[in-house]
């Protein structure tokens, strides 16, 4: 059955991508919208178009503190919170040894620690109201890594993981988690989201490299639809349901299959062995 009750939605870097489409669909649908970007005056415009619906807040999920405030504004300004999206991220492309230990750490804080700081800042409140729906973003790369998004494919997949553990200790308190994992989408992640190393190691060039070329060749005419996306987020936070993951886009479904179908004949592979490490 589906809730057709009114909700408040969180939205973090709603300035393009995903945010933005979970946004507009959201209000679509009929529902408030707190939409939150580092510079709010990109997001006027989806404010524009529905005052009533959407109020705009600027939000650094890196800065200490920010998360907190911009979730007490939000209350003030809705009256209560229902979803937080997760969204704010930024990939960083590079081989491992060519991704310098700033960089490598500037990516951590933003796709992991300012997450991590964005649902601890809702929780008390979810918590409170025992109700709520925490919608994390993760990244096709969570699934299964490539050569060249080790810092970016890590940090998504340590969110991933401690979004596990959230829903298991949520859960008992009326509060959804949901991981959505989307293969490529034409947003402009690739274009303007994702940062490269400063350095470049030509022992890296088959492997790294080649797969920087590949997300260049693919910008633009990735198969998926961040608009059917974004309809498909908000229609299953409304009816209720919440899966720990949501995989979107056929690549990112098949990339899951194959990536357990290999763990499983690895696993039986070396079954034997391993079971003998028992005393």
């Amino acid at each position: 059955m589906t809730d057709t009750h009114q909700r408040v939605w969180l939205v973090t870097g709603a300035s393009s991508g995903f945010g933005r489409a979970i946004s507009e669909a959201a209000i679509a649908a009929g529902d408030v919208v707190v939409a939150t970007a580092r510079n709010p005056a990109a997001i006027e415009d989806i404010a524009s178009r529905a005052p009533d619906l959407c109020h705009a807040l600027p939000l650094d999920v890196t800065q200490p503190g920010a998360p907190a405030a911009v979730v007490q504004e939000a209350i003030q300004r809705a009256g209560h919170i229902d979803v937080l999206v997760n969204n704010a991220g930024a990939g960083l492309l590079g081989a491992v040894e060519e991704c310098s230990e700033a960089e490598a750490r500037a990516s951590m804080e933003l796709n992991f620690f300012g997450a991590l700081a964005m649902a601890r800042a809702v929780l008390p409140h979810f918590r409170a109201r025992k109700s709520g729906h925490l919608v994390q973003m993760g990244a096709a790369a969570a699934i299964a890594n490539y050569a060249g998004f080790g810092i970016y494919g890590a940090a998504k997949a340590a969110i991933t993981s401690l979004c596990e553990s959230l829903a298991q200790e949520l859960r008992p308190l009326g509060v959804k988690v949901t991981v959505v994992e989307p293969g490529p989408f034409r947003t402009d992640f690739v274009g303007r989201s994702i940062a490269r190393a400063s350095a470049s190691l030509p022992d890296y060039a088959s492997t790294a490299g080649r797969f920087a070329q590949y997300l260049g060749k693919i910008d633009g005419k990735q198969p998926g639809d961040p608009h059917r996306a974004a309809a498909l987020v908000v229609r299953m936070v409304q009816s209720g349901q919440a899966p720990l993951r949501l995989v979107l886009g056929k690549y990112a479904i098949d990339k899951s299959r194959r990536t357990f179908a290999a763990r499983e004949r690895e696993l039986a592979q070396h079954e034997a062995d391993g079971a003998s490490a028992d005393g």
